[in-house]
């Protein structure tokens, strides 16, 4: 497929900034953060993303959904990525509608994805369990009890845990020489017994939870996908949350490149715009080819989850990592282009590295992907 954009999909990203730039700018996520609202988004603007079809865009037309496809919310999470807006987005409308899909527990599907499609329920992945991302090592255990299972274990940096209405946990339900067999996964709603919820704010003033699970029980109705077999599931709805990463990371490197270049034409030194400095030339050209490449990277990556290609893992760790080491460049030079005044709270910019260390970390930095893709490639 070609690397452009259809004319639905422009309309599409088109729409998404507009009404972002209006209803949602960074000076949002500057109040949001200084009222300390939980749970670090406006429900409010939530409800009105739903409105406008963003929390149904990958879900299909049989469960109440757009069946839009994960370009086209890999476009809104861009445009996300520019203004900084807290939604779940990420968390919800693409990895919980990704985790539903691809287990094809129709029974589930009916109950849940109608319900997040509308914005009336949201759905969080509970599976790291330290600090370093291994998806596939997992202590959580699921036993059998009577018609159902009993889960024990931790789960850590939930993305918006302390709102979602049920999560989707990995559990070891059988030993075996890989770590990553004999994982199964489970949605488990919040509401049931023996499930604690900690809810951490983070650098960037979004929610991180940690999921305790005491003695849970859950009907054998709550498994997701084949019993032992929940893994290859996990990869590929984290693969679709690394390229909406990415999508994002994207839109910020963009956004601060922008704000960065306008700068470099107003501020003046010794009475010359520092725009006409050589040297600063150079760093922006640099940093223009870089994100161009990114553009290039993103949505391949996107069109790949929508043709389901056998390229998407591999195109998932690309753009994570390329994306990644971009917006790092983009943030870093904005800030030392603006001067001394780029790190004083006054100024946005700050505000963009601390999402880019965010999302740069989770689920897996750049040398996590790099590794992973060097594998991918058979080395």
């Amino acid at each position: 497929m070609a690397l452009v954009l259809n004319e639905e999909q422009i309309m599409l990203r088109d729409a998404a900034k507009d009404f972002l730039g209006n209803r949602a700018p960074v000076s949002h996520h500057r109040q949001l953060r200084d009222n300390g609202d939980e749970p670090g988004f406006s429900q409010e603007l939530w409800a009105e993303m739903a409105e406008m079809g963003w929390a149904a865009i990958i879900i299909p037309e049989t469960y109440g959904g757009l069946d839009y496809g994960c370009t086209g919310l890999g476009l809104v999470l861009e445009e996300t990525g520019r203004t900084l807006t807290p939604s779940p987005l990420l968390s919800t409308a693409l990895i919980g509608s990704s985790a539903l899909l691809l287990s094809g527990n129709d029974e589930l599907c009916q109950q849940w994805l109608p319900q997040i499609a509308s914005g009336e329920a949201l759905l969080s992945l509970a599976f790291e369990e330290s600090s370093q991302h291994r998806p596939g090592t997992v202590s959580t255990r699921a036993e059998p009890e009577g018609e159902g299972y009993r889960l024990n274990g931790t789960k850590l940096a939930v993305m918006d845990g302390s709102s979602a209405d049920a999560f989707i946990v990995s559990a070891r339900t059988r030993s075996g020489e890989n770590p990553s067999e004999g994982i199964s996964l489970f949605l488990v709603p919040a509401g049931t017994g023996g499930l604690g919820i900690t809810t951490t704010k983070l650098l960037d003033n979004h929610r991180s939870s940690e999921i305790r699970l005491d003695e849970v029980l859950l009907s054998r109705s709550h498994l997701l996908g084949p019993l032992h077999g929940g893994y290859p599931i996990l990869e590929q709805t984290l693969d679709r949350g690394r390229i909406g990463m990415a999508a994002e990371m994207l839109g910020i490197a963009q956004e601060v490149f922008e704000r960065t270049m306008q700068y470099l034409k107003e501020r003046k030194q010794f009475g010359v715009q520092i725009g006409a400095f050589q040297a600063l030339q150079h760093r922006a050209a640099t940093l223009f080819g870089e994100i161009e490449l990114c553009k290039s990277v993103v949505l391949k990556a996107l069109q790949a989850i929508d043709e389901n290609s056998d390229d998407t893992a591999l195109l998932a760790s690309l753009a994570k990592v390329k994306c990644g080491q971009t917006a790092r460049l983009a943030t870093a030079e904005g800030i030392q282009m603006h001067g001394g005044i780029g790190m004083t709270d006054e100024f946005d910019i700050g505000f963009f590295i601390k999402r880019w260390r965010s999302l740069n970390q989770q689920l897996g930095d750049s040398r996590y992907h790099l590794d992973r893709f060097a594998k991918l490639k058979g080395y």
